[in-house]
């Protein structure tokens, strides 16, 4: 795990896109980080979670927040470098910030939120819940905004993020895709986190081939899907001057599993 963990990494294609660093393969990156850290917190040998009664248990991404993003900074041979740190939230929640270098520079910082979650019904990607796992010791308990705010959004709390009305009754526009198993879900059989904002970056790719790149992504996930389902992303709501916008991504069904709010300006 110390191995995996290294601050410093030799930047080539696979991480990178037409216009810098790719963020899709950057979540992925900070996602495995988040839970070898947890595990190394945890005093495990690897990354296997287990509830108090045995059973398989996983630190879920439940929210997610980019911001400074400087990513288009990075190019091929660039050294990326990454400090990280983790706090705990709560019983079962765990943060990790990750502020990122490029040759010298700061080009990002990411933070991420973990809760452990098992299947109530074998096999069901909609059973997920809440789960206690075993703990090396008792962790003083850290106060984190992003946390608090994917709790507000989630129990309906908050009407408006960033200037935008967190839900409509009708969307904007709406962009369908069907995943591919075999490159879009996790070997936990879950529809991978990080795939989630590459879905609304193909929607508003579709839509916005010029806008501007992205400083600010925050992601709040509600839910998974079955291997056989087919997604939804909604463009929401945008700002006036076209700089920020808010999007939801659903099941068929209409059941939203994530908001997720973007800005290609920095933003308080």
């Amino acid at each position: 795990m110390d191995r995996a963990l290294d601050p410093h990494l030799l930047v080539g294609m696979p991480h990178l896109t037409p216009h810098g660093l790719s963020e899709t393969w950057l979540m992925k990156e900070l996602g495995h980080r988040h839970w070898l850290m947890l595990a190394r917190d945890l005093g495990m040998d690897d990354a296997d979670f287990r509830t108090v009664d045995g059973e398989q248990a996983y630190a879920a991404i439940c929210a997610t927040s980019l911001c400074e993003a400087r990513l288009e900074c990075v190019r091929a041979n660039s050294i990326l470098t990454i400090r990280s740190e983790l706090s705990t939230v709560s019983r079962t929640q765990i943060a990790t910030s990750h502020d990122l270098f490029a040759e010298g520079s700061k080009i990002g910082r990411v933070e991420l939120i973990s809760a452990f979650v098992r299947r109530e019904i074998h096999g069901c990607n909609h059973s997920l819940a809440r789960a206690a796992v075993l703990t090396s010791e008792a962790a003083p308990y850290k106060f984190n905004q992003l946390a608090k705010t994917a709790a507000d959004i989630r129990n309906l709390r908050i009407a408006t993020y960033w200037g935008l009305p967190v839900t409509a009754k009708e969307p904007l526009r709406s962009f369908r895709y069907d995943p591919a198993v075999s490159q879009e879900f996790n070997g936990a059989g879950l529809f991978y986190f990080a795939e989630f904002q590459a879905l609304a970056e193909r929607a508003l790719d579709a839509w916005l081939p010029e806008r501007e790149p992205l400083k600010r992504r925050d992601v709040f996930f509600l839910g998974n899907i079955e291997r056989s389902e087919g997604l939804i992303f909604d463009l929401v709501a945008a700002s006036d001057n076209g700089d920020v916008f808010n999007g939801q991504i659903r099941r068929q069904s209409g059941d939203v599993i994530a908001k997720l709010f973007m800005s290609s300006k920095e933003l308080p």
